[in-house]
This record gives structure tokens, C-alpha cells and sequence, in this order.
């Protein structure tokens, strides 16, 4: 069968891929441009074409014709004609609606389709947008409406092209150091450099928005500063926690020659607004009761920011997103190891931060030893004879607590423990009464929700020091955490069948090092978990990593 081409296209735009033949590396590269990964057994691989992975290649600018010509040279069949027409019509959706600037305070939505403008006319839930413009023809909207039209097009399946460009906020300079405060030689990686220039555009009204995909330990934050530093402009930064603030705030301090009394912080700690100023989406969403109002979103609007960053873009809270339809004027930079979100609103970041404007297959970092190289392996391991009889009798949601919790896990903790002695480990779940009973049996320390910021950041101190080298860790490990001397993961639960964690999990472990890391899941065999397991593998075999299947 390898003898013959690697890909199956089916008419409902399924492509199944061979997972065993010889182009299936460069055949899986090419379609990570235009296609999203749905499944992944061992031996052949289905991905999906979508209207989004379409506008995502369309806006990188991969060349329609360049896709066309990638599926005959890698399809073993004809591919069906509907499949050609369909992607046709999705990739050049984009470009069709263009929202520019005519007036300081009007917009116009120019239709390059007389089909589509049609529709739009005739769309009764699009009426309240359009404003007369002293009876001139066409699509008019109130510059404050910017983010809204683009949403509630993209929610009609229509992607808006905006090239009204963007307010240059308060001008603030800032450069980046040749040697940071360590004494260590510092400058940005090429593709650090592509991204921040990809994104940037030379200034056009064509770039200032969109999403940089890079995984954990690739320098994502670098490119945050680059940006800044190209830019030069007062910008808010938007994290996901206060360790995560914290390591901003050093980073800054570190490689570029900001002074520290311009760095501000608004969290629960401290609420200063400083030329570059760091909060987190906990502090933006924060309020009294669940019907009181979200006062602190006004510093998305009370400030003349030049570029908000948003960090782990895929963590956006919907309060976040509607408060982004108010800014579109701002240059919006996300940042993410995975476009992947477990409430499908993809096409609203999309919409509202911007399409993909840079992406590199993991493996393509890892062979050029930008991050480490990772062994993933899957355990599977069987309940107790009195657990197998609770988990049978019990509904689903508590199957998955049952299987998640199967107390045989502690063995092969412990045996993995043993196999990786010296080595840093990090052991984390999903379930904290799990979390500290394993850490109170085993004598380790422990890091959760509930943990003192000042004790956290002790015990990562120790942990980056080797005075300790296993810790165990709840959910809060899972974003932004430096944790740069981690080689081994082992999580004992998860969150249901969750891509974007497993993508985060792993990406713990992901700094450049001298020898392999190692990525352990332990999953309950034959339960729900599992299932979700399968799921959760999805996003990280796409980037090229394969799953060792054990048994304990």
C-alpha cells in the first residue's frame, strides 16, 4: 500500500492520511497549512477542511493554487470535484468583505461579491449596523462598531478583511539588550524575528493584528518583546496568572532596557498603570457578584494603549472578547502554543484579535534544538476489583472522577519516580484531594489554587535551583509557568479530553536541554478516561509526536 500516494480525500472533505508511508511527514506538514486534525489511531490519520483553516491559510497568504497542487501530488485518487469547489469558495471568501476607513468616525464595509452583498443587504439581523453617510451608496458603520460588524459577520460566515489600520497610542521607546542582566549574550531567533515582522507588517494597515502559534519553551514571550520594542508604544499585557505577571515583569527587566518604574502592575497585589503594564484575565473579569458590572475592563479603553498582548490567546474569557470588540483600533497581539478551544469560539478570536499571522510545526523547532526533544507515553492501567465494581455502577460524569482517581496510579508514580531518579519532575492533575494525598504519602511538595503566591514562588525557586526535583502540581502549572529545568512530566488526570491542555502539559517540559524529556499520561484502561485520552493526544500528533501505548 506505501507504495502508492499517501492520501485519501473524500467527498465530504475528510483526507485520511497513511500514517505509515514514506511522505507522511511532508504530506502531514503540508496539510497542518489548510486542515484541522480530527482523529488519530495508529495507522491512519482524518483531518478535516473547514471555512476557518481556509481564511487562516488564505490570511498567511499560501497560495490556493499551492493547496490545489499539494492534494494532487499527495492523493492517491482523483480528488472529487466538489471537494476543489467548496475549498475554492471558502479561501477566496476572505478578501471579499473589506472594512476601510472613509471618515474619523465612519467605517465602510466594501462587498467585492455581488452575491454577497445581497445577502448582507437582505440580512434583517445586520440592519441596526448600517448609518446614512450623507446619502452616499454602500455599507457605513460608526467607527465604535468595528468589532461588532466583524463578529457578527464572521458569525454569518462571512471573514472581514479590516484595513482601517490602528491609533498609534502614547509613544513610548523602548530597545531590547544585546547582553541581558544575567551577562548573557540576547537577540531574537530568526523566526522569532519573522514572527514579530509577519505580525507587524512594516507598519501597513494589512498587519497590527493576529495570533503568533508557537509551542511552550519556543520563546513566545521574546516575540512579545520584540514587539513592544518594535512598535515602541505604551502597551497592556494580559496574562493568565500572577506567576506568569511576575515572569513578564523579569523578562522586561531582563532583556530590554525598560526602567522598572515603568512597568506596572494591576492584580489583586498591586494596581498601577505604567507604560508597559501587566495584568492578568482574572483581574479584567473580576466582580463583587455574578450580576454586578466588570469595572475593571475599562482599562482596555481609559488608557491610550498602543498594543495589548494577549498571552495563552486561547484562554480568552467571553467578557475579554466582548471587551476586545471595543478596541479594534489597538494593534492586538495574541499569543498561544494552540489555536485550539475546547468552547469551539475559534473563529472568534479570528474575528476579534486576528487570523494566524505565524505558525512552525513543533518538530521543525525540535530538529533545529530549539526546544527538546519529547517521548510521549500513554500508561494504561487497571482499576482494583472493588473500584472496577463502583466505577460500573456509577454515571458518567462520576466514571470519569472514578477512573481519573484509580488508586493503582501511586505504584507506577512511583516506579516512574524510581526509573527517572535526579532527574526534575513535575507530577500534576486534575483533582486536588487526589494531588494531596499523593503528595502527603510520598512526602512531596505540593503546589495548588490554594498555595500562597510567596510559597509558590519558593518552592519553584528551589525547584529551578534542584534543591527539589519532583513537585507536585495542580491545573495552576498548565500556563506560563518558568519552570525551565522540568524533563519529565507525569499526569495522573486531566481535564476531560482537553487538546489545548495536553499541548500545555507537554510544553512544560519543552526547554532546550542536553538529553530527552519524557511525557507520561496514566489513564484508567478500558474507562472513559481513557476516551478522553484519545482526544486529548489529538493536537500534539499533528505537531509530529507519536504516543507509546503501555500496560502496568
Amino acid at each position: 500500500m506505501s507504495s502508492q500516494k499517501p492520501l485519501i480525500i473524500q467527498s465530504d472533505r475528510t483526507l485520511m492520511l497513511e500514517v505509515g508511508h514514506p511522505g507522511y511527514i511532508e504530506c502531514r506538514d503540508f496539510l497542518s497549512l489548510f486542515a484541522e486534525l480530527v482523529k488519530s489511531p495508529e495507522f491512519i490519520h482524518t483531518y478535516r477542511v473547514t471555512p476557518l483553516s481556509l481564511w487562516n491559510a488564505a490570511a498567511l497568504d499560501v497560495p490556493i493554487k499551492e493547496i490545489i497542487e499539494g492534494l494532487e501530488k499527495f492523493s492517491r485518487y482523483s480528488i472529487p470535484s466538489n471537494v476543489i469547489v467548496d475549498m475554492r469558495e471558502w479561501y477566496e471568501t476572505y478578501g471579499k468583505l473589506v472594512l476601510q476607513k472613509v471618515a474619523e468616525d465612519y467605517l465602510e464595509l466594501e462587498v467585492k461579491d455581488s452575491r454577497v452583498l445581497e445577502r448582507i443587504r437582505n440580512n434583517k439581523s445586520l440592519e441596526h449596523f448600517w448609518v446614512d453617510n450623507d446619502g452616499r451608496d454602500g455599507f457605513f458603520i460608526p467607527q465604535v462598531r468595528r468589532g461588532d460588524l466583524k463578529h457578527a459577520l464572521i458569525k454569518a460566515g462571512y471573514p472581514v478583511k479590516d484595513l482601517c489600520g490602528y491609533l498609534d497610542g502614547e509613544r513610548f521607546d523602548i530597545t531590547l539588550r544585546s547582553i541581558d542582566l544575567d551577562g548573557e549574550s540576547f537577540a531574537l531567533r530568526d523566526y522569532q524575528k519573522d514572527a514579530v515582522d509577519l505580525f507587524y507588517c512594516a507598519g501597513e494597515k494589512t498587519g497590527g493584528s493576529g495570533v503568533i502559534v508557537l509551542p511552550c519553551g519556543s520563546g513566545k514571550t521574546i516575540i512579545g518583546l520584540g514587539t513592544i520594542a518594535r512598535i515602541s508604544t505604551q502597551t497592556l499585557i494580559i496574562a493568565t496568572n500572577n506567576v506568569s505577571v511576575t515572569q513578564w515583569r523579569d523578562e522586561l527587566i531582563s532583556r530590554t532596557h525598560i526602567k522598572e518604574t515603568d512597568i506596572g502592575e494591576f492584580t489583586g497585589r498591586v494596581k498601577k498603570i505604567k507604560p508597559i503594564t501587566i495584568t492578568t484575565y482574572q483581574m479584567l473579569t473580576h466582580r463583587q457578584t455574578k450580576d454586578s458590572p466588570f469595572h475593571n475592563l475599562d482599562i482596555f479603553t481609559e488608557h491610550n494603549w498602543g498594543l495589548i498582548i494577549y498571552d495563552e490567546v486561547h484562554m480568552l474569557p467571553a467578557p475579554v472578547f466582548r471587551a476586545t470588540t471595543a478596541i479594534q483600533a489597538r494593534r492586538r497581539l495574541g499569543l498561544t502554543a494552540t489555536l485550539v478551544r475546547e468552547d469551539g469560539k475559534e473563529d472568534d478570536v479570528f474575528a476579534l484579535i486576528g487570523p494566524k499571522r505565524y505558525d512552525v510545526p513543533w518538530k521543525t523547532l525540535e530538529s533545529r534544538g530549539y526546544i527538546a526533544k519529547a517521548i510521549c507515553c500513554e500508561y494504561r492501567v487497571p482499576l482494583s476489583s472493588e473500584e472496577e465494581l463502583t466505577y460500573a455502577h456509577a454515571d458518567k460524569r462520576a466514571k470519569f472522577r472514578i477512573a481519573a482517581e484509580n488508586q493503582r496510579k501511586k505504584e507506577l508514580v512511583c516506579e516512574l519516580l524510581e526509573n527517572h531518579a535526579g532527574e526534575s519532575i513535575l507530577v500534576i492533575g486534575q483533582f486536588i484531594s487526589q494531588l494531596e494525598k499523593l503528595a502527603r504519602s510520598l512526602g512531596l511538595p505540593i503546589i495548588t489554587g490554594k498555595t500562597r503566591q510567596d510559597d509558590r514562588e519558593k518552592l519553584y525557586d528551589k525547584f529551578r535551583q534542584g534543591s527539589i526535583n519532583t513537585l507536585v502540581v495542580s491545573k495552576v502549572a498548565n500556563f506560563s509557568v518558568d519552570l525551565p529545568d522540568a524533563s519529565v512530566m507525569i499526569q495522573i488526570s486531566g481535564t476531560y479530553g482537553s487538546r489545548q491542555e495536553e499541548a500545555q502539559r507537554l510544553g512544560r517540559i519543552l526547554r532546550p536541554k542536553e538529553h530527552t524529556s519524557h511525557f507520561y499520561t496514566l489513564v484508567s484502561k478500558g474507562t472513559v478516561e481513557q476516551t478522553f485520552g484519545t482526544n486529548r493526544q489529538l493536537f500534539l500528533v499533528e505537531q509530529g509526536y507519536r504516543y507509546q501505548i503501555r500496560y502496568f
